[in-house]
């Protein structure tokens, strides 16, 4: 016959055969698929603690045992008492201290000064998001002295706010007496705080045009409708909805001021007139590299560890409060 007219010839298979082997293959394939679902949740499980893993190690290895090492250095003694334990005696000496004491003044005065500073980038990051004429160019314009090295900064300002320099120039022409700018005790602290926010405020701006990204624009367009003003779109719409972009930046910004400070205070003012710009990291580099006081800049770093953390934590709840969220 020709083969394409031919049937396939089948072997038969016992039913009680076939019922096992069926039985078996479906087995098989459940065992088979619970043993990869297993794994594959298990991986999955797994997985976010392998990813993060190398960050913490970092974290550990060079921010946390750094910082316990220092903490543990400040119950220790300079000079013939080096490496005995002297309890709280560091401490006692920073309070006696009025260099310190007028550091940490200053802390309290850019505490309050910082509303100011995060103010001024959401206040020009708004206009920004809302478009004013020219607002390209203004970005790339209030973000360029963030590239800035802070001791080219000072440089910049130490020419300008010289006391025979181009500000006091202009207000001797216009009838106004000349100020001393980084000469007088109650005004140097006021104008460095000034020129660092200058400097910086352009990472800040960008921290809030992010923010905006994920701004409800419908809460604008129904504001503007509704006939609200500028001043009110801001309170009741922008400032809740930034609540959290608010708090990052009140919280690295107050960082910035507490840690970032050094080159301008070095250039500007070196830490006068009088000592009324010290603050906490001038006064630390000052006793470990002038003094050769290591075991008390330990301490005053530990001080000034415990302030950023307590500041951090009552702005965070603070604005959070502010924003309506538990």
């Amino acid at each position: 016959m020709p083969i394409g007219n031919a049937e396939p010839s089948v072997r038969p298979v016992p039913p009680g055969r076939a019922d096992g082997a069926a039985a078996g293959s479906a087995g098989s394939r459940r065992g088979g698929g619970s043993r990869s679902v297993r794994g594959g949740s298990r991986a999955e499980r797994f997985a976010p603690y392998v990813l993060v893993a190398p960050a913490i190690l970092i974290i550990v290895v060079l921010r946390l045992y750094p910082l316990l090492l220092g903490v543990n250095f400040s119950f220790t003694g300079d000079g013939e008492r080096n490496g005995q334990t002297v309890g709280f005696d560091n401490y006692l000496e920073l309070i006696e201290d009025p260099l310190f004491r007028t550091a940490l003044g200053n802390v309290g005065l850019l505490v309050l000064l910082l509303p100011v500073a995060v103010a001024i980038p959401g206040l020009l990051a708004t206009f920004i998001y809302l478009r004013v004429p020219g607002h390209r160019f203004y970005r790339s314009v209030y973000f360029f002295p963030a590239v800035l090295s802070p001791v080219i900064v000072g440089a910049i300002f130490n020419l300008l706010l010289a006391f025979d320099g181009p500000v006091n120039v202009l207000f001797e022409a216009a009838g106004i007496s000349p100020v001393d700018w980084l000469g007088n005790p109650d005004v140097a602290m006021f104008v460095v705080v000034g020129v660092h926010i200058w400097a910086t405020f352009g990472m800040a701006l960008v921290v809030f045009l992010a923010g905006f990204a994920t701004l409800d624009a419908a809460l604008l367009d129904a504001a503007r409708v509704d006939g609200a003003s500028l001043a009110q779109v801001i309170r009741h719409v922008i400032i809740p909805g930034l609540s959290r972009t608010i708090a990052f930046v009140a919280v690295t910004t107050m960082v910035g001021m507490l840690t970032s400070m050094f080159g301008l205070l070095y250039v500007m003012t070196s830490g006068g007139p009088e000592g009324s710009t010290y603050l906490p990291e001038y006064y630390i580099w000052i006793q470990q590299g002038q003094m050769n006081r290591p075991a008390l800049a330990s301490a005053a770093s530990t001080v000034l560890f415990v302030i950023m953390l307590v500041v951090g934590l009552l702005q965070v709840k603070l604005l959070r409060r502010a924003g309506g969220e538990d």
